[in-house]
């Protein structure tokens, strides 16, 4: 059976930290699974890692719903929940819309929304109609052509506004906030602030739990991790030395070896040979 928001928020309550990780395709998710993940965010960080794309801003509404249900596929038991991508909640009406096809379609029981005061009202009419929201603050992907990639909320005034939003977006209904690239101290008095969940992304220790991008998690990549990430397996590397064994073996024809292969009675095929040569 399927996990739930109120399963969500009932854990974050009883003092267990929550970890979520990004899923974007079905044998991921079946991996998640069986590793007893229970909260899944199919974000659209999924146009850097799998789409190829410099930022999220290419990522459709389409793209979105079609990795979210093949993750939905892959892990039956998990909380999935997907990103509505850049300008697709740029008024209730269209959030509502896009938010009905990510559940329906799309296979999720959550969107989230990044912004604060601009996208209140999306939020508000999202949970009145019965859609759960996460919110999403501090670094914002979408909204990286205007702030740049950096942490948010270090002056006075700016730290002001993300508490300013994080409690608008609780007022609103959201049920939590991920906080990205938000000072540690901050995100910390923001959690303490709210009656709903936050989850950190390079804001500390101080959160109610923790979400990683599945590539840097795993160490798909070469390159070194942003800061805030955390490797826990080199799976890239593995990846590539398996490739590298079986490229060998092919060259070297030492793959496929007999037990590779299906066997026939010699008998058969010459029988099979004059057949041919009949027709």
């Amino acid at each position: 059976m399927r996990l739930t928001i109120a399963d969500f928020v009932k854990t974050a309550r009883s003092g267990e930290l929550l970890p979520l990780v990004t899923c974007y395709d079905h044998s991921s998710a079946l991996i998640v699974e069986r590793a007893g993940l229970h909260w899944i965010l199919v974000g659209d960080s999924l146009g850097q890692v799998m789409l190829g794309h410099a930022d999220t801003i290419p990522v459709t509404l389409d793209d979105m719903i079609s990795h979210s249900a093949s993750v939905a596929r892959g892990a039956p038991s998990a909380l999935i929940i997907a990103d509505l991508p850049f300008l697709t909640y740029a008024t209730p009406e269209q959030a509502v819309a896009s938010a009905r096809r990510m559940l329906q379609e799309g296979g999720a029981q959550a969107v989230k929304l990044e912004g604060g005061a601009p996208v209140i009202d999306a939020v508000r009419r999202l949970v009145e109609l019965g859609v759960p929201v996460m919110g999403h603050l501090g670094f914002t992907p979408q909204s990286a052509n205007q702030i740049g990639v950096r942490v948010q909320g270090r002056s006075v005034e700016a730290a002001a506004q993300l508490i300013r939003d994080a409690e608008a977006l609780a007022e609103a209904g959201a049920f939590a906030i991920v906080l990205e690239l938000v000072p540690a101290g901050l995100a910390t008095v923001i959690t303490e602030r709210l009656s709903i969940p936050t989850i950190g992304i390079g804001a500390g220790a101080g959160c109610s739990g923790q979400v990683q991008v599945w590539h840097d998690l795993l160490g798909f990549s070469a390159d070194p991790p942003f800061r805030h990430a955390g490797r826990f397996a080199e799976i890239g590397s593995a990846i590539e030395q398996g490739l590298k064994a079986y490229t060998a073996a092919v060259r070297e024809g030492r793959f496929p070896t007999d037990a590779n292969a299906a066997s026939i009675d010699s008998d058969i095929v010459a029988a099979a040979l004059t057949e041919a040569d009949r027709a």
